[in-house]
C-alpha cells in the first residue's frame, strides 16, 4: 500500500476543537489533511483537492452529511468514514445507504479513529488488486461479480457500499460457515476488538435490507453466515 505521505484525506467538521485535535493527529500520522467546516465548503474542497478519503461529519451546518455524502458519491466514488453523535440505528443505517463505507460515534479515541482510517485504505487497495480477478460467485439467488464489483438478486442490481461488498463477499466465500463477529471485523476492516463488533451488525442490517432478509443468517452469540440454499 502507498505510504500514508501520498494520502489525501478531506476531513470536515465543524467543531473547532475536534477539527484540530483530529487534524494534528492525522498530519502526525503523515496524512496530508484538507478542512471543511460545512456542507458546501466540504463539496468545494472535494472537487479541489480530490481526496483519498473523506472522513465526515454527520451534523453540519447548511448540508448536512448524508447530502454531502450522496453528492461526493454521485461525483467521485470515494471511501467515506463517517462521524456520528447520533446512537440510532436508523441514522447509521441512512449513512450506510448514501455511501459511507464506515461510521464511528462521537466521542471516540484518536487510536480508533485512526485504525479505521488506515484499515479502510488497506481495504480499498485490496479491492482494487482482487478486481483483477475475473470471477463470479453464486449463492441462491446472489450473483457477486468480484471483477465489476457489482451484485445481483435475482437479476436485479443491488447497490452496495464498498464496505457490504466486502463483507458480502467474505461470507460468500464459505457459504453455510458461520463466520464470528470478531473474525469479519479483523478480515474486513483490519482491526479486532469487542466493543466494536456493533459494526459488523450494522453492516449485516444494511445488507439485508438492500438483499433480503433472508440471505444472511444469524446465529445468537456467534455471527453470521451465507444462507446456503
Amino acid at each position: 500500500m502507498a505510504s500514508p505521505q501520498q494520502r489525501r484525506i478531506l476531513l470536515v467538521e465543524d467543531d473547532d476543537t475536534i477539527a484540530r485535535a483530529v487534524q494534528t493527529r492525522l498530519a502526525a500520522e503523515g496524512f496530508d489533511v484538507r478542512v471543511a467546516s460545512d456542507g458546501e465548503g466540504a463539496l468545494a474542497a472535494y472537487a479541489r483537492s480530490e481526496p483519498d478519503l473523506v472522513v465526515l461529519d454527520r451534523l453540519l451546518p447548511g448540508l448536512d452529511g448524508l447530502e454531502v455524502c450522496r453528492r461526493m458519491q454521485a461525483a467521485r466514488p470515494v471511501p467515506v468514514l463517517m462521524l456520528t453523535a447520533l446512537g440510532e440505528e436508523t441514522d447509521v443505517l441512512v449513512g450506510l445507504g448514501v455511501g459511507a463505507d464506515d461510521y464511528i460515534t462521537k466521542p471516540f479515541s484518536m487510536r480508533e479513529l485512526v485504525a479505521r482510517i488506515h484499515a479502510l485504505l488497506r481495504r480499498v487497495e485490496r479491492a482494487s488488486q482482487l478486481a483483477a480477478e475475473d470471477a463470479v460467485i453464486r449463492v441462491g439467488s446472489v450473483e457477486i461479480n468480484t471483477a465489476e464489483r457489482r451484485v445481483f438478486v435475482s437479476g436485479v442490481e443491488a447497490q452496495l457500499t464498498r464496505t457490504e461488498f466486502d463483507l458480502l463477499r467474505r461470507l460468500a466465500e464459505r457459504p453455510g460457515q458461520v463466520f464470528e463477529r470478531e473474525r469479519l471485523l479483523s478480515d474486513i476492516w483490519g482491526f479486532s476488538e469487542a466493543a466494536a463488533t456493533r459494526t459488523v451488525d450494522s453492516h449485516v442490517r444494511a445488507l439485508r435490507r438492500k438483499l433480503g432478509s433472508g440471505v444472511v443468517r444469524t446465529v445468537h452469540g456467534i455471527g453470521y453466515a451465507l444462507v446456503r440454499p
